[in-house]
């Protein structure tokens, strides 16, 4: 699921070589947290977050269980 959360950020920023995906366990179910250059923040959220919020669905769909995606 890391390596999906990865891929995905790192196909919308334009400085790939600095994602960074850490996963935190938590009651809910894990959470994957993306950090990426401070330019890029504005590109992986996107326009009224659109672009996160459709990172999420994917993740959670393919997870077929809660899992939460944040940026850093």
């Amino acid at each position: 699921m890391k390596d999906l959360v990865e891929y995905l950020a790192k196909s919308v920023v334009d400085q790939p070589e600095r994602v960074r995906v850490q996963e935190r366990r938590t009651r809910e179910g894990p959470v994957y947290m993306v950090e990426v250059a401070p330019e890029d923040k504005g590109r992986l959220i996107g326009k009224q977050g659109r672009v996160i919020e459709s990172i999420r669905t994917l993740v959670r769909a393919y997870a077929k269980r809660k899992v939460g995606v944040e940026v850093r």
